[in-house]
């Protein structure tokens, strides 16, 4: 019995040494950026230079600047940054699904000999920087562009569109063709994991291709489907480059991303900055909460 206690506690040192390097890496690169906008938002301004004073005693913090930015989400001109923001996001994300559930679905159930290559080329833009592919949509958006090209050519549209000249629709589609293969990937790897039979058995009892799917694929993809959202949601919520290369910062497109680069870099109030930034975090704390918490409810379920 000795024996064993003490291989069980040597076994338990040992995967706590394997964790080190990951728990400096979570302290280093989080919890203490974390803390240092805590600082930041609860600090002081220098009255003379404008520059932030953290305060890095927690018995220092004042509350004041969050209060006010509070006032301002909640009543005021940043709240429509919110809702503007949370609406280009619903948006993307519903146009993330439309466009990544089929080529997810296609490339997990039906391609056979060319899946590398379709995989291959999912991961391709992850190559290229962000920043050069919204570039990239810069030159195809222009009022010569290849997109009113297009359009033109398929009698869509009778004069050119400036995509650029602040419109929404550029933000939302600069926002889905960025983050979709963030999209696409988890969901699949839930979908390549789904057990062929149980498809077959739903064929078999008579179902049709449409019915198995709704019944039998759909349901079984959701846990996929809802990470593959949470990923995506995650980034698309603090982006404020493609706002800012593809309608030139235009405040009719501003996000919630471009008032934090704004307070942080180009102002006299990072205090601000540093609020909307904790509160942006916590409200997608709130969302990785409900994912987790119905994650493990549909584990539980499988698991009766």
């Amino acid at each position: 019995m000795t024996t064993a206690v003490a291989d069980r506690a040597r076994r338990t040192r040992a995967w706590a040494g394997l964790a080190m390097p990951g728990v400096g890496w979570l302290i280093a690169f989080f919890v203490v950026p974390v803390y240092a906008v805590l600082a930041v938002a609860f600090g002081q301004i220098d009255p003379i230079l404008r520059t932030p004073q953290p305060a890095w005693s927690p018995v220092d913090w004042d509350f004041a600047a969050m209060g006010k930015v509070l006032d301002r989400v909640f009543g005021g001109d940043l709240g429509r940054v919110f809702i503007r923001t949370f609406s280009f996001v619903a948006l993307a994300l519903i146009g993330c699904i439309l466009i990544g559930y089929p080529v997810a679905y296609f490339v997990a159930r039906r391609a056979q000999r060319s899946r590398g290559l379709l995989l291959a080329a999912l991961v391709l833009p992850f190559w290229i920087s962000y920043l050069m592919r919204m570039l990239a949509w810069t030159n195809l958006l222009q009022v010569d562009g290849y997109v009113n090209r297009v359009l033109g050519w398929l009698h869509l549209m009778d004069t050119p569109r400036n995509w650029l000249d602040g419109d929404w629709p550029t933000v939302v589609i600069g926002l889905v063709y960025g983050y979709v293969p963030f999209f696409i990937l988890p969901l699949y790897s839930a979908l390549e994991r789904i057990d062929g039979r149980l498809i077959e058995a739903g064929r078999d009892l008579g179902a049709s291709a449409f019915s198995t799917f709704m019944r039998i694929t759909l349901p079984l993809s959701v846990p996929g489907l809802m990470a593959a959202s949470v990923i995506t949601i995650l980034p698309m919520c603090g982006d404020y480059y493609t706002n800012t290369y593809l309608t030139s910062g235009s405040p009719r497109t501003e996000m919630v991303g471009n008032q934090i680069e704004f307070y942080l870099r180009g102002s006299s109030q990072p205090q601000t900055g540093a609020s909307l930034v904790l509160l942006l975090m916590a409200l997608l704390f709130v969302l990785m909460v409900y994912y987790l918490v119905t994650t493990i409810r549909q584990q539980k379920a499988a698991e009766r």
